[in-house]
Formats: C-alpha cells, structure tokens, sequence
C-alpha cells in the first residue's frame, strides 16, 4: 500500500487548521453582545399569498409612469409564515409611480406585520416575495458554472462561498467592532485569496507567486485610494450611508473614516486576483515548455501577457462604475449639471476613485506577479 505524501499530509493538515481558526474568529466576532435590538432588527416582514383582489382603483398611467397602474387595491392575502400562518387578513395595496406592487390573486408577496399596543396586528404590503425567483437563478448559476467548468468549477464556487462567508463574518464584524478597517481588510483580501487560488491551483509556487502579486496589487490599490483620498480629502464620511453608520454603528466602536479604503480593496479584489493568476499561469506553462528561459527572459514574457489583461481588466472597473451609475449619468445630462459641480460631488469623486484605484491595482500587480514569477520558476526544473 502506497503511503501518503508527507508533503501533502502537512498542507492538508495546514489548511484545516487554518480553516479552523478562521471559524473560531467568525465565532468570536459575531457572538450576542448584549446590547439593545435596533428599531429594524424588531421588524416582522412574512411571507404571504393573494387569495383574492377585493378592489381595484387602479388605472394605467401613460403620461407620466410610462403605463403603470396608479391608485390602489383591497387585497385578501394568506400568511405563508411566521406565529400567524395560515391567517387571513385584509390590507390596502397603495400603487404609485415609485412604490408599485401591482398584484393579482395567487401572487406571492412579503408583507409587514405591525402589532398595535393592545396585541392587535395588521399588514402592508412590503414587496413582492421575488426569493423563489432569486434562488433558482442561483441555483441555475451554479450548475452551469459546474457543468462548464467542471471540478475546476466547482472549486471555483466553493473559494466564492468561502470570500463571501468571509467578508459577511469575519470583516464586517471586525469592522463594526472597531478594529483597524484597512489591516483588517487586507488581512481579509490575502487569506480569501490564498484560498480562492489553492483551491484553483492547488499548493505550487504558481499558485504562492499569483498570491504574493495578488496581495501587492489589492495593497497598492489601497495606498493609492488613501492616498488621493487624504489629499482631496475624501474619506468615509463623504459616503451616503455615513450618516446612518455615524447613529448606529459608532456607539459600537466603528470608524468611519477608513471605510471608503476597505470598499476599494474589496471591490478591486477579483479584477486583481483574475490578472495575478492568468500571468502566473501563463508564466508556468512557458517554464514548462522551454526550460532555459531565464529569469530577465520569463519576466519580459510575463510583462507581454500582463499588458494584454490590463486594458480589459481595468475597462471592467470603470465599466462597473458606468453601469452601476447609469441613472446618474442620466441625471447628470437631464439637469445639464455644471462641470464644475459635477467633479466636485461627493458621489461622483468617490466611484471615479474606486474604478481608478481598482484599476492602479491592477496595473501595479502585473509587474508584481510578473517578477515575483520570475525569480521563483527560473529556479523550478521543468520535468
């Protein structure tokens, strides 16, 4: 019988216990506080089912809502959920141009129950109950990254489980908790790498060089937004939500003014991640082929290749930035808006900064990767 792989045994070993520790952190961060429930942590939304339209005042709006129907509608639902399900109740559907759930019977919608002092209740309508809908198109999502990819795919899917399980129990807590935000987040972006990139690659030293560029890129975009930002200056508090987190979240120890760093480190982490391992990649397969490259002769290649994935890269953070930002854009040419006004809001400044720091990442990750390659596969004999 064949033994095991000492090697592997030891990285295996590794892994679990770094997994584990990463566990307990998340353990330790969320754990109950004690402290007092927020007005919206005590709001009750259930779902609930149309089971018959009583009324309906509504009609189409062509001159200013492009058809919708305004007005509203008496509506007869039946609770799917919660401590009164199968309970049947009454409530106004109001529909304008904005806030507009028109439905009919059979619908499924997400209603809130509001409880008056005497232990009475009524519902209204919240949204449509659009979680069916959602999962399937994850769901369809993950089998066609499966099938398509295979198990590299699946893999693929289980390092995005593992960044998203990441950043919602280990970063936001830590954040919230006060802890330094743009360490944390580093911290953060180089162990969902690190992991993201095994579980592609496996432990090699393509996988170690893509890391280590990886980990510099996201760093040297995170110097670049701070930097411009404590120029301009612009911080967290410029943010929309500053004012809400400034209510709710600093009596708990959050600080704001590092936040707008952590967004761009985060946001620029796939870009970055995707270029570090194509290069490295690329970078393996020519010391495979030919090995008598040298160290000068690998990084020039890598440079060629990375040149390649820069403009494309960094056209999908600015392009991210336009998309996201559309109606603005709109806005922006509907009210002729002053340039000088424009350049200076505080929303445009802060999604030019993150698409252009994103992308600063990339570019400065390319000769990262590409020399960090270098110097490690020249030394790798090829088989």
């Amino acid at each position: 019988m064949k033994k095991p792989d000492g090697k592997l045994v030891l990285r295996a070993g590794a892994f679990a216990l770094a997994v584990a520790l990463l566990i307990a952190a998340a353990v330790f961060l969320n754990r109950p506080d004690g402290g007092v429930e927020t007005a919206a942590s005590q709001l009750v939304f259930e779902r609930a089912m149309v089971t018959a339209v009583l009324d309906d005042n509504a009609v189409a709006d062509y001159e200013n809502s492009e058809g919708r129907r305004l007005g509203s509608q008496e509506l007869e639902i039946k609770l799917l959920t919660g401590v009164h399900k199968d309970e049947v109740l009454t409530l106004t559907n109001y529909m304008s141009a904005l806030f507009n759930v028109d439905v009919s019977a059979g619908d499924r919608v997400i209603v809130r129950l509001i409880t008056n002092e005497d232990g009475s209740y009524y519902a209204s309508m919240f949204n449509y109950d659009r979680g069916l809908v959602l999962g399937i198109a994850l769901l369809v999502f993950c089998a066609a990254l499966a099938l398509l990819g295979g198990w590299k795919g699946l893999r693929a899917l289980l390092g995005l489980v593992f960044t998203l399980l990441s950043i919602w129990f280990l970063l936001i807590p830590g954040l919230i908790r006060g802890w330094p935000g743009v360490w944390l987040t580093i911290g953060i972006c180089a162990v969902t790498t690190a992991a993201c990139l095994i579980l592609l690659g496996g432990f090699s030293k393509k996988t170690f060089c893509a890391v280590l560029g990886c980990v510099g890129g996201v760093a040297a975009a995170g110097i670049f937004s701070g930097a411009v930002g404590a120029i301009t200056p612009m911080n967290g508090f410029n943010m929309s939500e500053a004012e809400n987190l400034l209510l709710f979240g600093a009596e708990k120890g959050l600080r704001i003014s590092g936040l707008l760093t952590c967004g761009v480190l985060i946001a620029s982490l796939g870009a970055v991640m995707d270029t570090a391992m194509n290069i490295a990649s690329a970078m393996w397969e020519l010391r495979e082929h030919n090995a008598a490259l040298r160290a000068r002769e690998l990084f020039r290649s890598g440079m060629n290749i990375g040149r390649d994935a820069m403009g494309t890269m960094a056209n999908t953070l600015i392009l991210a930035f336009a998309g996201s930002s559309l109606n603005l854009l709109i806005l922006v040419q509907v009210y002729d808006i002053p340039y000088r006004q424009l350049v200076n809001t505080d929303f445009i400044c802060i999604e030019v900064l993150q698409s252009v720091a994103g992308s600063m990442g990339i570019l400065l990750a390319t000769p990262l990767v590409a020399a960090i390659s270098a110097a490690v596969m020249s030394r790798h004999k090829a088989a």
